[in-house]
């Protein structure tokens, strides 16, 4: 599911593939999980 964020004072990240497709979205599923499980998932925008 995919956010807009016209807030600019949220820190946002982007993971960018530099050539295997897998590691970016795998790298933002374990980044997603860490946040939520530490309560601050809102507090990021990926």
């Amino acid at each position: 599911m995919a956010r807009v964020m016209s807030d600019r004072s949220v820190p946002s990240v982007l993971f960018v593939c530099m050539g295997n497709i897998c590691r970016s979205p795998a790298a933002e599923c374990v980044l997603k999980h860490q946040l939520s499980t530490a309560g601050k998932d809102e507090q990021l925008f990926l």
